[in-house]
């Protein structure tokens, strides 16, 4: 119970607010459900036609991005299109990388909420990883990112969609696959099926 003291009460319930305040910005932006540095392993499935690829995926992401910068970049997105989300995502600093059989693109974008199932992790590397092999007729131009989406359970069970050539577009939550060169490979733990 909280009392209000001669001098010394706005005080006490100013730092209240603030830490108030504090507490739901960093709630909102899902930045302390999940710790960082964090380093996954994850079996990755891809149907191509009658084939079926599988493979290791490799996610280190040193932190997630601050909130400024992904403002400016989903702000580039929403007001600005494709083009300029690409361009302005570019000039950020990479804070991971993305691998598979010997080959690593860099992460950029990096943004986790909470929702009632767990957490959920968007991912953007600024190149394509990869690109199945499909249709020769479907050009590989606008395919200039790397979108993973990690869901983690309560359990610690990960599962996922990865597109290797991909684009984006806005949503009220932040950016969103908007298209992929070929079907999303699916992320599961290892061992998890």
């Amino acid at each position: 119970m909280l009392t209000e003291t001669p001098g010394g009460g706005t005080r006490v319930l100013r730092s209240l607010a603030a830490a108030a305040g504090l507490a739901a910005c960093l709630g909102g932006s899902g930045l302390a459900a999940g710790e960082y540095p964090l380093t996954l392993t994850l079996d990755a499935r891809a149907n191509s036609g009658a084939s079926a690829v599988t493979s290791s995926v490799r996610i280190h992401l040193d932190r997630l991005m601050e909130e400024s910068r992904r403002k400016r970049v989903t702000d580039a997105l929403s007001y600005g299109g494709f083009a300029n989300f690409l361009t302005s995502l570019r000039t950020l600093p990479p804070i991971g990388e993305i691998g598979v059989e010997g080959r690593t693109v860099e992460i950029r974008y990096a943004r986790e909420q909470q929702d009632a199932e767990g957490r959920r992790l968007v991912i953007i590397a600024d190149h394509p990883l990869f690109f199945l092999r499909g249709d020769p007729a479907v050009s590989r131009a606008g395919y200039e990112l790397t979108v993973v989406e990690l869901r983690f359970d309560p359990s610690g069970k990960v599962t996922g969609t990865m597109a290797g050539a991909a684009r984006v577009k806005p949503s009220p939550g932040g950016v969103v696959l908007d298209d992929y060169a070929a079907a999303p490979v699916r992320l599961t733990t290892p061992g998890a099926g």
